[in-house]
């Protein structure tokens, strides 16, 4: 199980560094762009995408929606080199604490406070579901903005 993890993590790192490439060309000006009212700008889903390992794998050891709470408005970030930053620690926390995992952790049922129930390693896959959703959802809003993004979305 220990192999397929890793080939995960290598995809994940794959949309990690991707996004990286894309937080590198971006402006204030472009952060503050919001293609929708309702929905998040620019800075705000670089805010998210920064985080969401972690939380995604506290959501998986089963923390609760204060707790949730509570670590999004510890750990958020705003400005672009901190948000570069926490998008590289928090991938490398996730992928030494699933390192450590067991093949029998790996297959434990987890819960999260919503009441969706996978395995660790179907938790692995969602974090890998999620960074790419989001990375799609940033070249799409930058594009329909005008931006000419020079990333390769895949190896």
């Amino acid at each position: 199980m220990e192999q397929v993890c890793t080939r995960v993590f290598n995809q994940i790192r794959v949309g990690v560094d991707s996004i990286q490439v894309i937080m590198e060309q971006l402006s204030e000006v472009d952060l503050d762009y919001r293609f929708t009212p309702d929905k998040r700008s620019v800075r705000e889903l670089l805010s998210h995408i920064s985080i969401l390992c972690r939380a995604d794998f506290l959501i998986m050891n089963e923390a609760t929606q204060e707790q949730m709470s509570a670590f999004y408005k510890d750990h958020s970030v705003y400005d672009l080199q901190g948000m570069e930053t926490q998008l590289q620690l928090n991938f490398e926390f996730v992928k030494e604490a699933f390192a450590a995992y067991s093949e029998e952790e790996l297959s434990e049922i987890k819960r999260s406070y919503w009441g969706v129930s996978y395995s660790r390693y179907e938790w692995l896959l969602q974090i890998l579901g999620h960074v790419y959703h989001h990375r799609a959802q940033l070249h799409t809003m930058l594009v329909a903005k005008g931006a000419v993004v020079k990333v390769n979305l895949f190896e």
